[in-house]
Order: C-alpha cells, then sequence, then structure tokens
C-alpha cells in the first residue's frame, strides 16, 4: 500500500477525517464545480461529476448543497471560481509529494504551500520534478474482515480490475481510471463498503522507508497539508510503519 493510502486508511479508522466534515464539504463543494464547469452539469455525460456526485452523497451533503454547487460551474448561478493546481516537490528525507489543490488565489496557495514544507524539512520542486514516480490509477481499499479473499477477487478482475493485493489488514484494488466505477460497483454487490475508494489515485512506482524523526516530521506534514484549505488531495511515496503511523495520531 503507497504511504499516502496507508495514512488515509488509519486515520479515518480513528475518525480523524469525519471530524473534519465541514472541511470535507468545502472540498467536494469546489470539487463539484470544477467538475460541471471542465464537463457540463449532466452527470449522466460527466463520468468525473457523477463521481464527484456519490462521493457527496456518501457524507451525506444535502441535495440543495449539490445542485448549487453544479449551477456554480456551469455558470448558471454566481460564485467564486475555483482554478486546479497540481504542485509537486519533496518532503523529509527526500520522499516526493503531489499537492492537488483547487484555489482561487493562486500566489496565496503556492507562497503557503512552499512555506509549509520548508518548515518541514521539505521543499517545492518544479513541475514533473516527481510526478514520473507515480502512476494514476484507480484505488479501492477493502477491509480483510469484511472480504473473503476469493470471491473479492473474482468480482473485482472479473468487474476489469487491473490487480488485488495483500496490504496487510486489508486488500488493495488497483484499476485503469475507466474502468474505476464498474469496478467499485462490483466491491458494493458484495454488501462491502470500501474503506478508500479513490478514482484517480498516484501511485508510487516505489516507495522511500523512513524511520523515527524523519517518519514522525513527515507525518506533521502530511497533516499540516491536509488540513490546508485549498488542498484537495495529497499524494506521496513514503513508506512508514503503522505503529509510527498510529503513534502520531495518538
Amino acid at each position: 500500500m503507497s504511504g499516502h493510502s496507508k495514512w488515509h486508511t488509519i486515520k479515518h479508522k480513528k475518525g480523524a477525517l469525519d471530524a473534519k466534515r465541514g472541511k470535507i464539504f468545502t472540498r467536494i463543494i469546489k470539487e463539484l464545480s470544477v467538475a460541471a464547469r471542465s464537463g457540463g452539469g449532466d452527470p449522466a455525460m460527466n463520468p468525473r461529476l457523477r463521481t464527484v456526485i456519490a462521493e457527496a452523497k456518501s457524507v451525506n451533503m444535502p441535495n440543495d448543497n449539490i445542485t448549487r454547487a453544479i449551477r456554480r460551474g456551469t455558470g448558471e448561478e454566481d460564485g467564486v471560481s475555483y482554478d486546479e493546481i497540481t504542485y509537486e516537490g519533496y518532503g523529509p528525507g527526500g520522499a516526493a509529494v503531489i499537492i492537488e489543490t483547487l484555489t482561487d488565489n493562486r500566489n496565496r496557495t503556492v507562497g503557503e504551500l512552499r512555506h509549509m514544507l520548508t518548515k518541514y524539512g521539505g521543499s517545492l520542486g518544479e513541475t514533473n520534478s516527481v510526478a514520473w514516480m507515480f502512476d494514476r490509477k484507480g484505488y479501492i481499499v477493502v477491509d480483510k474482515a469484511a472480504a473473503e479473499e476469493e470471491t473479492l477477487m473474482a468480482a473485482v478482475l472479473e468487474a476489469g480490475a487491473d490487480d488485488m493485493g495483500d496490504d496487510g489488514d486489508s486488500w488493495g484494488v488497483t484499476t485503469e481510471i475507466g474502468g474505476y466505477e464498474a469496478v467499485l460497483e462490483a466491491v458494493k454487490a458484495l454488501g462491502i463498503e470500501p474503506a478508500t475508494a479513490q478514482a484517480m489515485a498516484m501511485l508510487p512506482k516505489n516507495t522511500i522507508k523512513l524511520e523515527g524523526k524523519t517518519a514522525q516530521q513527515m507525518l506533521k506534514l502530511m497533516d499540516a497539508l491536509d488540513d490546508h484549505d485549498d488542498v484537495k488531495q495529497v499524494w506521496s511515496n513514503f513508506d512508514i510503519e503503522e505503529k509510527e503511523i498510529e503513534a502520531s495520531m495518538a
């Protein structure tokens, strides 16, 4: 499992993500607007919008909020316009970091991210400085307690998944971007609610092992970036033991 995915899954299990529902709603509203602006307001004709709407409903976002966000994206209602910008850089120990943002002020965002990276022993890099280290895939994590291996594997492979791997306490399913929805539906058809489901994950080709003080610095950086209002998603290729991740959240 990628470092980010392991960190995200443990954080979710501890309820840390649920405690930030306001931040989650804000991010999803931005994503709905951007998806509608780029591909239109009809989810039947806009796969990206359809995926974001499904996420909005999974966190019980009211339908009125969803509709207003889409209408702002299509220009039917006034509102702030957001740009999607991806930044790349390095964290402590040389771990690669990709930061996906939704912002209405590029200068503010890049300045704050640069300061944050420097504070925790990292640095901002140029475009494509680390992106080549990752593959963009659909990624679904299922707790082992929720699924029998052979049944899950048969269902996801039949639905078009690329692979299913053993991630310790969970199974990690990877898919091509275009096949993500079909595989996710196959998982849910088994009565399973995934621990994590990401339509466009950045999965590292190789990982870098971090321990001790460097690992704790990296986790502090991840938390700080995740808390930033303009940050949509953070990806990294760090590999940190679960016990160290859990200790950082204690």
